[in-house]
């Protein structure tokens, strides 16, 4: 039943392979999201390397105004992943079904109120770019840290660097040649393709997303991030209703 496979998802019962769907849906929404923002404010807003590199040469080169700008962004990313921590463990201290679709749904209503709103505020350029930088910064450091505690730190879904540096790995495995000539007793080295596979799909995830999110900017504008919210509202509905039931039960009896 769907109800069941969204339930798998996202509620507090996990799975290897309900971790690696969740993590791949993910993917793609941070792919769209990164790239549908850069249109919007010309700077791309799910890694936090560029944004401290930045904020290092601003810095150096005396421009105050960008550092703060800089600062301003890593701090939205930060408070995001905080506030993503903050939701998980008060889910799971009180065994909600919805500990990790919380977060969700506060992303979903962050690009919900960005894509119907986003094109009047768009008016207001030097208010709304920065805005804009730091929503879209909170909510890549909402998401990234959900499904980190929700993965154990196995899955990342808002930049590419680990994931390529992880292929790039196993790739190397694939292709080692591994003579016997040299020391018959040494082990054979062994790629591991199910890590490999399930890196390379969140990799063209990751593309796919950008490229949908890139064609929806341009073609509908700020709307394009209202599908995205629904696809998050999708994934994060089922364990939410399933928390409201229980408690219904419990102030029925």
């Amino acid at each position: 039943m769907p109800a069941q496979y969204f339930r798998s998802l996202t509620g507090k019962n996990r799975s290897t392979g309900a971790d690696r769907q969740l993590g791949f849906s993910l993917t793609f929404v941070a792919g769209a999201t990164n790239a549908g923002g850069f249109l919007a404010v010309k700077q791309y807003t799910s890694h936090m390397s560029g944004v401290v590199s930045s904020i290092a040469d601003q810095a150096a080169l005396g421009d105050l105004t960008l550092v703060l700008a800089g600062a301003a962004s890593l701090i939205s990313f930060l408070l995001g992943a905080a506030c993503s921590a903050v939701l998980v463990n008060w889910g799971r201290r009180r065994r909600l079904h919805s500990q990790y679709a919380s977060p969700l749904l506060i992303e979903a209503v962050l690009l919900l109120c960005f894509g119907l709103l986003g094109s009047h505020l768009a008016l207001w350029d030097t208010l709304f770019v920065p805005a804009t930088v730091v929503l879209l910064c909170f909510i890549m450091g909402l998401q990234n840290a959900m499904i980190t505690k929700l993965s154990g730190a196995e899955i990342r879904t808002t930049h590419m660097t680990g994931i390529v540096t992880d292929i790039g790995i196993e790739l190397g495995k694939l292709f080692y040649w591994n003579s016997a000539r040299t020391d018959p007793a040494a082990p054979f080295v062994l790629a591991n393709r199910a890590r490999l596979k399930v890196h390379g799909t969140m990799l063209a995830m990751f593309v796919v997303g950008g490229f949908t999110g890139a064609m929806g900017f341009k073609h509908i504008g700020y709307a394009a991030t209202v599908p995205l919210a629904g696809v998050l509202i999708v994934l994060a509905i089922v364990p939410l209703v399933d928390d409201l039931r229980e408690q219904a039960y419990r102030l029925d009896r």
